[in-house]
């Protein structure tokens, strides 16, 4: 596994961007060595910190081999950092890493958290009809991760896992958590360190 590109972007205003505005999804790839800081990369920002301003929706990845199954489908051409992404990966099955999963990436360490969830500014970033719906039929979310250590990173990193919790669930598992699967989620919340946003989650799902 590997990182192919290191993307970082700015907020910038924007009419369609849902009741803020203002909107950071257009992610660039960058060059060189990006320092990994607790609340995400260097040079990147979040517009909507209500929303993904979370310290363990530091860093954001999302797999080629997913952008490649979605290229037909959208019948479009899909860069890197296309959906947001902070890291592109290749040779990564995100669907099936485990929260609470260490990777080890140039001299970061970071932690897997939780899937990404559609919204709005996703759709209207992407301007395609149907788009909540369809990403998540899909279940291809890409990772959310926290850093638990501080340190760099860059575009041809490998990616080393550090650790696999045995008695995890998976990306794909805890999307299907967060859409209503209530046994997913009791065994979600049996996992020690789980990120404090799914307790809220919780409440949802298990009334």
């Amino acid at each position: 596994m590997r990182i192919l590109s290191v993307n970082v972007g700015m907020a910038r205003d924007a009419e369609w961007a849902g009741d803020l505005e203002r909107t950071a999804i257009d992610k660039r790839p960058v060059e060189g060595r990006v320092a990994v800081r607790e609340n995400g990369l260097a040079g990147d920002e979040r517009a909507d910190v209500a929303n993904h301003g979370h310290p363990d929706q530091a860093v954001y990845a999302y797999a080629r081999e997913d952008y490649d199954w979605w290229e037909p489908q959208m019948g479009r051409s899909l860069r890197d950092g296309q959906f947001g992404e902070n890291l592109t990966t290749a040779g990564a099955d995100l669907t099936n890493t485990l929260l609470g999963e260490k990777w080890r990436v140039g001299t970061a360490l970071l932690e897997v958290t939780a899937p990404r969830v559609p919204c709005v500014v996703f759709r209207n970033w992407l301007d395609e009809r149907g788009w909540v719906k369809r990403f998540t039929e899909a279940g291809r979310t890409g990772a959310y991760f926290r850093v638990v250590e501080q340190g760099d990173l860059g575009a041809g990193d490998g990616v080393e896992v550090l650790e696999r919790p045995s008695a995890s669930v998976t990306i794909g598992e805890a999307f299907r958590a967060y859409h209503g699967d209530r046994d997913l989620m009791r065994r979600l919340l049996a996992l020690p360190g789980h990120s404090d946003k799914w307790d809220r989650v919780a409440r949802r799902v298990l009334g």
